[in-house]
């Protein structure tokens, strides 16, 4: 990988204005995944002067921002006790606990990585994300658009809630990228995402609508969500897993987590 200059600046507005200067020049976050998203850099942006490693409660949300860690944010009282500590579990998850010391919440989405053990959770919490010039969006939103790359991540807000929850990161070893990863949140309303499809993570829309119609969650019902969350992921295979295999591991293990919830 080759940097030309590496600038620490002193302001969202002069990192917004050297971002755009060059299609070469790019933000980074802690770090740990950029040898995997280019080979060549110009400038090289680093937000770390900008005060933006916090954690703290705003009303009835919980507002990260982008800069945080992701040991910090998987230790942080707010995070274990939301939705039964569904974002720590799967932070948790992520290599060792030098890595999770170094990247960051925000160079995690950006990267929008298939590999992500964050970003099903992130969705099904459905978070809003903060950008400089954008503005607010829910990451959902934020995922199925790919013109936001001349912006920068400012926050994570999520709100509040209590609710069932369940994550499954199958994969080689502890160590490795997941095979598939599964986030439902049962709330108001049931919420499924799969990501390592091995695509980016996607909510079920399909499968969600069907599940959060139905009074009486018997095991048809779950047979069917199943057949619909199928249907609609467009899973395939790589060199970590097939895709009949992968959908083995999804219908397992997103029925165990079904039935956790439920109970």
């Amino acid at each position: 990988m080759n940097i030309n200059n590496y600038v620490i600046v002193d302001s969202l507005e002069q990192a917004y204005r050297i971002l755009i200067d060059d299609k070469k020049n790019m933000i980074i976050g802690g770090g740990a995944w950029i040898k995997l998203s280019v080979k060549d850099v110009n400038q090289l942006i680093s937000l770390d002067k900008l005060s933006l490693e916090y954690i703290r409660e705003d009303g009835d949300y919980i507002e990260i921002g982008s800069m945080t860690s992701l040991r910090m944010i998987e230790r942080h009282p707010l995070i274990t006790n939301l939705c039964d500590g569904i974002l720590a579990k799967a932070i948790a998850k992520i290599m060792g606990v030098g890595i999770r010391n170094l990247a960051t919440i925000g160079g995690s989405i950006m990267g929008k990585f298939s590999f992500s053990d964050i970003l099903p959770v992130l969705l099904v919490l459905n978070c809003d994300l903060k950008f400089y010039k954008r503005g607010r969006i829910t990451i959902d939103e934020f995922m199925n658009d790919k013109s936001i790359k001349d912006d920068i991540l400012i926050s994570i807000s999520i709100k509040s809630i209590h609710g069932k929850s369940y994550f499954k990161k199958v994969s080689n070893t502890p160590l490795d990228f997941s095979w598939v990863n599964i986030a439902i949140i049962k709330n108001q309303n049931y919420s499924i995402a799969v990501g390592s499809r091995p695509g980016i993570a996607k909510l079920c829309y399909k499968a969600m609508a069907y599940l959060n119609q139905e009074k009486d969650i018997t095991d048809q019902v779950i047979d069917l969500v199943l057949d619909k969350a199928i249907e609609e992921l467009e899973l395939s295979g790589n060199l970590r897993a097939s895709q009949e295999y992968r959908e083995v591991l999804v219908r397992t293990y997103l029925k165990r987590g079904l039935k956790q919830v439920i109970k």
